[in-house]
């Protein structure tokens, strides 16, 4: 014998049906709703009402997200092993394709992340990895966009935190960097004696143009000598001094 459900009993039930029904999502959540199993809309934020056994909802946070990427091991262009973490920077723009399009969104961008992140480090050799980091992350960073674009995500940016070299490696980097600097020095030191003989030349045909100015040169050679402490003065004739001295001898000899 069947009993009809009392006044109190249909009342409790309405109300959890009621309470079910009723969603409250934040300015920063979207929800995807599903009818039978199909794609029905996007809603919220807000309030957000949902028949009970009919319809489905799953929530999605739209704020960036800052994901770390764990050490993943490189090999450089140049045959150089090394450990390289970074991190992420993504948002969903599209809640429908990120539920839809993929199973994790966020499984899926980590992994597509860290394999993203060796291939394109791969390309390059470790004086760029260590030097040129900021065209790196606009690399890996444009990568990432592309692939994640059909899922409805962003990704804005992506810093490049470490780059992990092992101690033979370290110590070559610094032989090399003190190699470099020798070779900048000898260099400069080069340029510096080009720069001194050609200015010295200038004065070498100055001074034999007139004969006058390098007897001027010799008396400040001399005055310069006079002032250190010193007891032996030796001071250069000029060779023309010599000759008119010789051949006037040569002359009296004849005479």
């Amino acid at each position: 014998m069947a009993f009809p459900l009392s006044f109190a009993t249909f009342l409790f039930l309405l109300i959890v049906l009621a309470v079910s029904a009723i969603r409250v999502l934040r300015e920063y959540e979207r929800g995807v709703v599903f009818q039978l199993g199909r794609f029905w809309k996007v809603k919220g934020p807000g309030l957000v009402l949902i028949i009970p056994a009919i319809q489905q909802m799953v929530r999605v946070d739209l704020r960036t997200v800052v994901m770390d990427v764990p050490p993943q091991d490189v090999i450089s262009r140049d045959n150089v092993s090394v450990k390289v973490n970074a991190v992420v920077y993504f948002r969903v723009l599209d809640p429908q394709r990120a539920i839809i399009q993929v199973e994790n969104f966020l499984m899926a961008t980590s992994q597509l992340s860290q394999t993203t992140l060796r291939a394109v480090l791969g390309k390059h050799e470790l004086d760029e990895m260590l030097a040129e980091r900021e065209r790196l992350n606009v690399d890996i960073q444009q990568a990432l966009d592309a692939q994640t674009d059909a899922w409805g995500i962003k990704v804005s940016n992506v810093e490049i935190k470490h780059v992990d070299i092992n101690e033979t490696m370290v110590r070559a980097i610094a032989r090399q960097a003190e190699a470099e600097r020798e070779r900048r020095a000898k260099v400069i030191h080069a340029a510096g004696e080009l720069q001194a003989s050609e200015k010295l030349m200038q004065a070498a045909e100055m001074l034999s143009r007139q004969p006058g100015a390098m007897q001027l040169r010799y008396m400040q050679t001399l005055g310069s000598i006079a002032n250190d402490k010193t007891t032996t003065i030796v001071f250069p004739l000029p060779v023309e001094l010599l000759g008119g001295m010789q051949k006037r001898r040569q002359k009296d000899q004849e005479d």
